[in-house]
C-alpha cells in the first residue's frame, strides 16, 4: 500500500508495508494521558508526519521499521515506547529470583541502542524530561570505557529503559549474562549509522535478544523498532531473520525506491546522441507493453523527443505548459492506450507531474538529466509498482516492476555528484564515465573551500570519516598553511618546547603559547600592559571598530590583546555584542562593543601567540568521531594554565602536532624538572581512549600531497621559504639518508620560478639582502646540524664539491664551492664562539662535512644568530644527555 496522505495543509509521500490509519492529532494519538499531558507543557508541535505513521505500529507493540528525513529524531518511538511501558502487563517476565541471578534488582524492560554517546546522552535527556509522568522508569546511561573492572561492577539499579551503545553494550554482556532476560523492546536509533559502522557489533546483539527471546517462558511481548534517515542493505537481514512480520514506514521516496527494488540504470552517451540512445530503450519497452514516462526540462525537447519518436512509427503522447491539452485528458488518453494493448508513451516536463497525479509508470526515462529534488519527483510516478516483498538476494529480473533509466552526457555535470551520491547509496552499477564526470565537477568546486579551515577530524585523528558531508578542507592550502608566527623556541628546539595551554577544545585539542625558556616575550608585554592600563586616562573606549584590527580588553586585573572577528550592526543605544578573538590565548567570546579599549602600536608589534595543539597517537574508542566530555573536562582540569613539555612532530601553519606532551613541576632550588603525568597516558587510563598509531603518519601524508594554491597566489609569487617548506614536507619525513640525497638533488637542479630560485636576492629577509652570499649571487646549499659538549658538526648537502674553500674565524663559518657548473655559498654567523685553529672540513662524494670545536663546553641552544631557512638539525645524529631528557624512558 503506498499513497499520498494528507496531515495538515502539506502533501507528503508514505510508503507502507501495511495499512496504517495515522495519529494526526495529539488529542488521539496512541499515547497514555499523562504523557500527552507533559508532550503539551513543552510546546510539542507534533506529532510530525512521520510520527502520525510510526506512533500507532510502535504502541501497537508491532515490529517497525522507520526511515524518514526525521529518522534521528528520538520522539519517533519515545512517546509510544513510554506508553508500551506504561500500560503493558510485564507480570509474567522473569523477576530476580529467576534466571537473572547476576542483578541485584530487575534487567530493563527496554534497551535503546544509539550510534555514539552524545546520542545516547540525547535520548537519555529526553528520557529524564518524560519520566515524571510515567511510573517507575529510572532510565540509566551506560557508557563503561575499556576499563574491565566498570563493567564487571556495573548494577542496574531497578531501571526499566537502558540507554547505550553497541561497544559498551557487549562489554556489559560479557560480564552479565543475564541482562537480556527480561527486554521485551529493542530500539535500534539511527539505523544507517549503526550499520554503516557496527554492523557486526549489532548482528551480535541480535542474535543475544534472538536467543533470550527463545528461552522465555509463556507469551511475553517482544519487539524490535529500527529507525533512522537512510536506507541500508543490512536492514533486510534484520528484518527476514529478527522481525515478525514489521510495519514499514518509509516517507523518502528515493529510500523507498531502494526498499521497493526499482533497478536503476546508468546510461553514459554523448549529449548529441541522446535520441538514438531513447529509441534504443523505448524499442525494449513496445515489445514489453510497459506504461513509459520520458522526463526532460524544456518544452523545445518535448516538442523535439514527441516528433523524433512520431517519425520512428512510436505512439506517444506530450504535455507541457503550452500543450493545448489539459491534465486529465492527458492522463485519460495514456492510461486508455495501455488498456488497449498499445505502449504508452508520455513526453512532459517535471512541472507537469503534480498536475497528472501519476503513480502507476512502470518505467521512467531520464532525458534531462535530474536535480536531486525533481529525481525524487520522477521515482514519485512509479511508486505503486515499487516491491513490497523481502528479498534476502539480489533480485531477479523478472521481479523488477519499475525501472528508472538514466542518460548521462558530458552536459550532466552540474547536478552528477548528487545523483551519483544517491547511486552508489544504491548500490547500482555506474559507468567509469559518469565517476570521471563527477571527478571533474568536484575538483572545480573545491575553488570554493579553499579559504575554508583544514578539516578539525583530520588534524586531531589523521582521517576525517565523513568526507562526503563535511564542510572544511581535506587537503593543504600554502596561502594559509604555510608556517606562520610560531615561536622562534619551537622551530629552534623542537625536541624540547615548552607549552603553557590555555584553552581546552577538547582532550587532544588545545590552545596556548610557546613559552621561551631564557626570556618570554609576552611575559614583559603583558606586564606592560597591565601597568599600562592601570591609569584610567589610558583606558580610551573604541569608537569604530575594525574586523581583524587588535584592540584592548580589560578583565578584572588582566589586560588581553583581542581582534574583533566580525562587525555587527549597533543598537538604538550604540552599543552592541562583538565576536572577539582573544589572539594570545585562542579562545573566543563576546564582548559589549564599549570594552574594547585603544591598543596602542607599541602593544601590537608581538605577533599574536596563540598556538594551536595537538597530543598525538589516541582517539576516541568505538570508532566514536567525539571525545566523551567525561575526558575533555578530566584533561582540562589537569592541564589548563599549567606548564608542559613536549615534542614537537610536525607543524603546520599555526598547527603543531606534539608526542609525548607532558606536565612538569619545576625544582628550582635544584634545578631540574619533575615529570607528574603524561598526557596521552592520562587520556588512556580513563578506558575512554584508544591507541591511534597511523595520525603523525596521515598527517605527514596529507603535507606530501600536492597543496592546493590560493587564487591569490601563483608559482611567480613562490618565495624560497615557501619551496623549501613545500619539499620538504614532501620528502623530509625521516625516513633516511635516500631522501635527504633526493631533496638536495631536486633542490639543486630547480633553476627558475622566479628567476634564480636559491639566490639570496629572493629571501625576504633583511639579514639576506645585507650578506655577502648576495652581493656573490650564489645559491645557499642546504646544511644539517648537530652537537655535542665539545663540538657541532655541519654536513653541507653538495654533489661533487670542487673549488672548495671553507674559512674559519672566533664567531663564523664562511663556506664556498662549485657543483653542476654552479657556485653555492653558505655564510654562517654563529650562535656561540668556536676554536678557529682546530675547526676542520672535510669533502666527501654528497656532502661536505665541517668540524667545529666550541670555545666552551656545554649545549648550543642554536647554532646561528639568525634564522636560516636553509639550516636545519639533524635529528638522526642529535643526542641529549640523559639528565637533560624531558620524558621518562620508555
Amino acid at each position: 500500500f503506498q499513497s499520498f496522505q494528507s496531515v495538515g495543509k502539506e502533501k507528503n509521500f508514505v510508503f507502507l508495508s501495511k495499512k496504517i490509519e495515522p495519529s494526526s492529532v495529539l488529542e488521539t494519538a496512541p499515547l497514555f494521558d499523562g504523557l500527552k499531558k507533559e508532550l503539551a507543557s513543552n510546546k510539542f508541535s507534533g506529532p510530525t508526519f512521520t510520527q502520525s505513521y510510526c506512533w500507532p505500529p510502535v504502541a501497537w507493540g508491532c515490529d517497525v521499521v522507520a526511515i524518514s528525513h526525521q529518522g534521528n529524531d528520538p520522539l519517533l518511538y519515545i512517546p509510544p515506547v513510554l506508553t508500551l511501558l506504561q500500560e503493558s502487563d510485564y507480570q509474567a517476565l522473569p523477576n530476580r529470583s529467576g534466571v537473572c541471578i547476576y542483578w541485584t534488582r530487575e534487567p530493563p524492560l527496554a534497551l535503546i541502542l544509539c550510534p555514539g554517546w552524545k546520542k545516547a546522552q540525547l535520548v537519555f535527556d529526553l528520557l529524564k524530561t518524560y519520566r515524571k509522568c510515567c511510573r517507575c522508569l529510572h532510565p540509566m546511561l551506560i557508557i563503561l570505557g575499556q576499563n574491565k573492572e566498570a563493567a564487571s561492577q556495573m548494577e542496574i539499579r531497578g531501571c526499566e529503559v537502558v540507554v547505550t551503545t553497541p561497544y559498551n553494550l557487549l562489554r556489559l554482556l560479557d560480564h552479565n549474562t543475564g541482562l537480556l532476560c527480561r527486554l521485551c523492546h529493542l530500539v535500534l536509533d539511527e539505523i544507517e549509522v549503526l550499520f554503516s559502522d557496527n554492523s557486526e557489533q549489532v548482528f551480535t546483539i541480535l542474535e543475544c535478544y534472538k536467543k533470550s527471546t527463545a528461552q522465555a517462558q509463556g507469551n511475553l511481548p517482544h519487539q524490535i523498532i529500527a529507525v533512522g534517515t537512510q536506507w541500508n542493505k543490512h536492514i533486510r537481514p534484520l528484518i527476514t531473520e529478527f522481525m515478525n512480520d514489521p510495519h514499514i514506514v518509509i516517507t523518502v521516496i528515493e529510500e523507498a525506491a531502494i526498499f521497493g527494488n526499482v533497478q536503476q540504470v546508468v546510461q553514459h552517451c554523448m549529449n548529441s546522441n541522446r535520441t538514438v540512445e531513447l529509441l534504443k530503450i523505448l524499442d525494449f519497452t513496445q515489445r514489453n507493453l510497459q506504461k513509459v514516462l520520458v522526463f526532460t526540462d524544456s518544452v523545445t525537447e518535448v516538442e523535439m523527443i514527441h516528433k523524433a519518436l512520431k517519425s520512428n512509427s512510436i505512439v506517444s503522447l506530450k504535455k507541457h505548459k503550452e500543450s493545448k491539452c489539459n491534465a486529465k485528458c492527458v492522463l485519460e488518453r495514456w492510461r486508455k492506450m495501455h488498456s488497449s494493448g498499445t505502449p504508452a508513451v508520455l513526453v512532459l516536463t517535471d512541472d507537469c507531474l503534480q498536475s497528472l497525479g501519476i503513480t502507476d509508470a512502470t518505467w521512467v526515462i531520464h532525458f534531462s538529466f535530474p536535480s536531486p529534488a525533481v529525481f525524487g519527483q520522477r521515482l514519485q510516478s512509479m511508486s505503486d509498482n515499487f516491491c513490497t516483498g523481502m528479498k534476502d538476494s539480489a533480485v531477479d529480473q523478472e521481479d523488477v516492476k519499475a525501472k528508472s533509466v538514466i542518460l548521462v552526457t558530458e552536459n550532466s555535470s552540474c547536478h552528477a555528484p548528487g545523483i551519483l551520491y544517491y547511486l552508489k547509496h544504491a548500490e547500482v552499477e555506474i559507468p567509469e564515465e559518469v565517476y570521471d564526470l563527477t571527478a571533474r565537477v568536484q575538483e572545480f568546486e573545491k575553488d570554493d573551500e579553499f579559504s575554508r579551515p583544514l578539516c578539525a577530524f583530520l588534524k586531531a585523528f589523521g582521517i576525517c570519516r565523513n568526507r562526503t558531508e563535511c564542510p572544511d578542507r581535506h587537503q593543504i592550502n600554502l596561502s594559509i598553511d604555510m608556517a606562520q608566527n610560531i615561536a622562534d623556541e619551537m622551530i629552534e628546539t623542537p625536541e624540547r618546547v615548552t607549552i603553557l595551554p590555555l584553552f581546552i577544545v577538547h582532550a587532544t585539542n588545545y590552545f596556548g603559547r610557546i613559552v621561551k625558556k631564557q626570556k618570554d616575550q609576552y611575559t614583559a608585554l603583558a606586564k606592560e600592559m597591565n601597568d599600562y592600563f592601570k591609569v584610567p586616562g589610558h583606558r580610551i573606549s573604541v569608537n569604530t571598530m575594525e574586523k581583524s584590527v587588535f584592540y584592548g580588553l580589560c578583565e578584572g586585573a588582566i589586560c588581553h590583546r583581542v581582534e574583533v572577528v566580525e562587525t555587527p550592526a549597533k543598537d538604538e543605544e550604540n552599543v552592541c555584542k562583538v565576536p572577539i578573538k582573544y589572539i594570545d590565548e585562542g579562545r573566543t567570546s563576546q564582548v559589549n562593543s564599549d570594552q574594547l579599549l585603544h591598543l596602542p602600536v607599541k602593544f601590537q608589534s608581538l605577533p599574536p601567540q596563540a598556538v594551536e595543539i595537538i597530543v598525538c597517537r589516541v582517539k576516541p574508542i568505538d570508532n566514536e568521531v567525539e571525545w566523551n566530555p567525561k575526558v575533555t573536562d578530566h584533561i582540562n582540569h589537569k592541564i589548563k594554565g599549567k606548564l608542559h613539555h613536549a615534542k614537537v612532530v610536525h607543524t603546520l601553519g599555526k598547527t603543531v602536532w606534539v608526542d609525548p606532551m607532558v606536565g612538569v613541576t619545576s625544582l628550582p632550588t635544584m634545578k631540574m624538572w619533575i615529570n607528574e603525568y603524561n598526557i596521552r597516558s592520562e587520556i588512556l587510563s580513563t578506558g575512554l581512549g584508544a591507541d591511534n598509531p597511523e595520525h603523525v603518519g596521515e598527517i605527514q601524508k596529507l603535507c606530501r600531497q600536492t597543496p592546493v594554491l590560493d587564487h591569490a597566489e601563483s608559482l611567480e609569487h613562490f618565495t624560497t621559504e615557501t619551496v623549501i617548506w613545500l619539499l620538504a614536507s614532501y620528502f623530509c619525513d625521516g625516513i633516511g639518508k635516500f631522501w635527504e640525497y633526493l631533496v638536495f638533488v631536486v633542490l639543486g637542479s630547480i633553476k627558475d620560478v622566479s628567476g634564480c630560485l636559491f639566490l639570496d636576492d629572493v629571501v625576504q629577509t633583511k639579514e639576506a639582502e645585507e650578506s655577502t652570499v648576495h652581493q656573490q649571487k650564489g645559491c645557499h646549499p642546504p646544511v644539517k646540524w648537530f652537537q655535542d659538549d665539545v663540538s657541532v658538526t655541519l654536513k653541507v648537502l653538495i654533489l661533487r664539491a670542487t673549488d672548495s674553500k671553507c674559512e674559519f674565524s672566533r664567531e663564523k663559518v664562511t663556506f664556498s664551492a662549485f657543483s653542476e657548473g654552479k657556485l653555492y655559498v653558505a655564510d654562517l654567523e654563529l650562535y656561540q664562539s668556536v676554536i678557529a685553529e682546530k675547526s676542520t672540513c672535510v669533502i666527501k662524494d654528497t656532502e661536505a662535512v665541517i668540524f667545529l670545536v666550541k670555545e666552551k663546553k656545554g649545549s648550543w641552544c642554536k647554532l646561528l644568530k639568525n634564522k636560516n631557512v636553509h639550516v636545519s638539525l639533524d635529528f638522526e645524529h642529535w643526542e641529549e644527555s640523559e639528565d637533560e631528557r624531558p620524558f621518562t624512558v620508555g
